[in-house]
This record gives structure tokens, C-alpha cells and sequence, in this order.
């Protein structure tokens, strides 16, 4: 009974551990440091949105071998055998005879398709074009989750740099704590001076706290948009630098190279022209249909006294038509299937039409996000060189005792809000200008 429990606990414990070994192994195979360009890479080829669309693709390709096989003739095998068993007049002693028989038939047959007003070729190109437009679709949702995985990348960098830039501070509010804990034991400075210095200090732990919060938050965002496991430490690299201030390409030019390039309209203008096609197999309904078939069949019965071999070649013939279909009234089918394509073709203008109009105000859109994150740049760096002076001096008045905490404070306040106004500009400034780089063809590096 012992053994047999040892042995059942053993199992459990093996079953347990197997995912996650396998979770482990799974883990050990991923960068220890991930930098922007895995980033994109990874999702590429993780993101479940991505790989439906090329499953998508996949099957376009199957319709397309599908359309070109229509083209060729077909070959069917068909073979029969039937028992028979029934009662017959016997003309000779007259009343009934049972009678039994075996028979069988045997073919091959053949059909293809020599004329149907262009139907097969016009299905192939159709098909091509959604073979290529399915791919388009799949790179753009490539380009949609590169611009996502940018936006989470960068902001764990804004998070990770105000959290360094926020226990900075922590540690100077202690400093001013343990500083004024001795003035006011020595009587330099009023107990509510020295409440102050503890609430700022308690206030910049707050904030502190929440900067990390908010960083743990922006890393599993990240995680979820790489489809990493739950358990997994997610440790990015800071690249060296980061430009905020590069030359910035003009509107025209940046929205031309969009139109010209992004694959969401290549896609939309390949939707047009399958439209187009779609209108030519809707008119072929109005043309004949000449196909061609062959058949050749044979067979025996044991009803008849000729041996076996004897009745299949005996029974053996050939058969080679032509066969003409010419539509005369079909019940507005047709005319019905003309007109909707033609709705489709117009259908498909606007679509065009629309999926140009709002990727040029996206690109527009990231022009003006671009001047203004680093207009705001430019702005915030000038208030974070004045305030730091202004701190800094006040520092160093706190400690000579020439300023009081009230107005100590307030300088504080100004320069922790200037110093993550630079850091939030600093980062929208990069993210703008990388995304707008990106919508002009340029691919996200850092």
C-alpha cells in the first residue's frame, strides 16, 4: 500500500512539473535583453492576427491552384456489378423459373471545358489578385502591430527613466528629512517645517511608487503584444541615445511615398481590379458554353454464353461529343450578377477612395504630432535649465537656512514637474518622429 502511494505521488509530481518544464525550456530560448528590433521580429511571427491572415493567404493560394485545374480535363473511373435474382416466364413448360445473373459495366470518362466567354481565365486573375491582396492585408497588420510594439517599447522607457529620475529624488527628500530633523532638535527650524519636509517626502514615495506601478503595467502590455509567457521577465535594452530633434521631411513628400508604398492600399486598389474581373465572369453568363467529353465503357453478364473476355471486347465502344449550351432565359440570373458586379466596381472606387483619404490624414495627423511633440521639446528643455537652477539654488539655501520650507518646496515642485515634462516630450517626440519615418517607408530603428 506504501509503495503504491509513493508511486501515485510520484506521477502527480511528474504530471505537474512537465508544462512547466516545458515552459522553461520554451523561456530559455528568448533573449535575455530584448531590443525594438526583436521586438518587431518576435511579434511578427508570434501575433495570432498576423499568422491568420497567412493562413488567409494560404487558402487564397489553394483557390488559385483550384481556378487553373478548372482549365484541364477531368477523368472519372466508374465500374458497376449487379446480382439480379427474379421470376421469368417459362415458355415452354409454361409457369415461372427462377433466374439469377451477374452483370457488370465498366467506363471512363472525360470533359473539359473549350469555351465559356473567358469565364476560367478571368477566375484565374481574379484569383491572383486575391492571392496578393490577402498578402498585402497580412503586412499590413504587420505594419499596425510594429507601430503598437513601438509605442509600449518606448513607453517602458519613459516609466523606467521618471522611476531612476523619482528615486533620485526619494533620496535627496531624505537627505532634506535628516537634515531638518536636526535643525529642529536644535531649535533652528519650526515643527511644521519639519512636517513638511516629511510629507514631501512621503508624496515623492507616492509618486514613486506609482511610476513603477506604472512601469510593471507598460511591461505586461509589451508582454501581452508579444504573446510571451505570463511568467516570463521581460528586460528591454536603452538604446545609447535618442533624437528627438531630427530633420523632419516635408507633408507632401512623406504622404506621396505613403500612397505610393503602404500595402493597405495596394491592397485596395487590387480589390478594385478583381472587381473589374468579377464584372467580366458575370457577363460571360450571357455567352454559349462548349465543352468536349469522352467516354469509353464496357461490360458482361453471365446470362449470355460468350466467354468473359470475349463479351468485353465485344462490348466495348467509344464515345467522343461536343456539347453547345447557349443560355436563352435564365431567369434575370445573369442580368441580376452584371449589375451587382457593377455595384461592386463602384463599391470598391469609394473604398479606394476612402482608405487613401484616411491614411493621408494619418500621415498628416503624424507630420503635426511630430512638429508639436518637438516644439513641446524644445520648450520643456528650456523650463527644466531654469528650474534645475532654481533648485538647485534653492537647495543650497535650505541648507544655509536663507529660505524657508514653504518656498523651498515649491521650487521643488516646479522642478520635478519640469523634469517629467522633458521626459514625456522627450519620448512623444521620438515615438512621433519614429511613426511618422515609418509611414514614409522608413523602417523603426532605435
Amino acid at each position: 500500500m506504501r509503495s503504491f502511494m509513493i508511486s501515485t505521488f510520484m506521477v502527480i509530481f511528474i504530471i505537474h512539473c512537465l508544462p512547466i518544464n516545458g515552459q522553461t525550456i520554451e523561456q530559455n530560448q528568448l533573449p535575455a535583453v530584448w531590443n525594438l528590433e526583436q521586438c518587431i521580429a518576435y511579434s511578427k511571427q508570434q501575433n495570432i492576427q498576423i499568422n491568420t491572415l497567412r493562413l488567409t493567404t494560404k487558402s487564397t493560394e489553394q483557390d488559385l491552384l483550384l481556378s487553373k485545374a478548372a482549365r484541364y480535363p477531368n477523368l472519372l473511373g466508374n465500374a458497376s456489378q449487379t446480382f439480379t435474382n427474379a421470376k421469368n416466364a417459362d415458355p415452354v413448360v409454361g409457369g415461372f423459373q427462377t433466374q439469377s445473373s451477374f452483370a457488370g459495366n465498366y467506363s471512363l470518362g472525360s470533359s473539359m471545358v473549350l469555351y465559356n466567354g473567358g469565364y476560367l481565365n478571368n477566375d484565374i486573375k481574379q484569383k491572383e489578385l486575391f492571392t496578393k491582396s490577402a498578402q498585402f492585408n497580412a503586412e499590413a497588420a504587420e505594419n499596425d502591430i510594429t507601430i503598437q510594439i513601438t509605442q509600449a517599447y518606448l513607453t517602458i522607457l519613459l516609466a523606467k527613466e521618471n522611476s531612476i529620475y523619482l528615486d533620485e529624488i526619494v533620496e535627496t527628500s531624505n537627505a532634506q528629512l535628516k537634515l531638518g530633523e536636526l535643525k529642529y532638535n536644535a531649535g533652528s527650524i519650526a515643527k511644521k517645517d519639519y512636517v513638511l519636509l516629511k510629507a514631501q517626502l512621503a508624496t515623492d514615495n507616492y509618486n514613486l511608487i506609482a511610476s513603477q506601478n506604472s512601469e510593471r503595467q507598460t511591461i505586461l502590455t509589451l508582454k501581452q503584444l508579444l504573446q510571451l509567457p505570463s511568467g516570463y521577465n521581460l528586460n528591454i535594452q536603452k538604446p545609447e541615445t535618442l533624437e528627438p530633434n531630427l530633420p523632419v521631411v516635408n507633408l507632401e513628400e512623406a504622404q506621396k511615398t505613403a500612397l505610393e508604398q503602404r500595402p493597405e492600399i495596394k491592397s485596395s486598389q487590387i480589390e478594385k481590379e478583381a472587381a473589374d474581373l468579377e464584372l467580366q465572369k458575370s457577363k460571360a453568363g450571357f455567352l454559349p458554353t462548349l465543352s468536349a467529353s469522352g467516354t469509353l465503357a464496357s461490360g458482361y453478364s453471365d446470362n449470355q454464353s460468350t466467354p468473359y473476355p470475349s463479351q468485353i471486347d465485344n462490348n466495348f465502344y467509344q464515345r467522343v461529343g461536343l456539347s453547345l449550351s447557349v443560355p436563352v432565359f435564365n431567369n434575370r440570373i445573369t442580368k441580376t450578377s452584371v449589375e451587382k458586379s457593377k455595384i461592386a466596381i463602384d463599391q470598391s472606387k469609394l473604398d479606394l477612395t476612402n482608405t487613401e483619404t484616411v491614411l493621408s490624414q494619418k500621415v498628416e495627423q503624424a507630420y503635426i504630432n511630430v512638429l508639436n511633440a518637438q516644439s513641446q521639446f524644445t520648450a520643456a528643455q528650456e523650463q527644466l535649465d531654469a528650474n534645475t537652477e532654481n533648485y538647485r539654488i534653492a537647495n543650497e539655501q535650505l541648507r544655509l537656512g536663507g529660505i524657508s520650507t514653504v518656498d523651498y518646496l515649491l521650487e521643488k515642485n516646479l522642478y520635478v514637474q519640469a523634469f517629467q515634462n522633458f521626459i514625456q516630450s522627450k519620448y512623444n517626440a521620438v515615438v512621433s518622429l519614429k511613426i511618422y519615418d515609418f509611414y514614409k517607408g522608413d523602417p523603426i530603428k532605435l
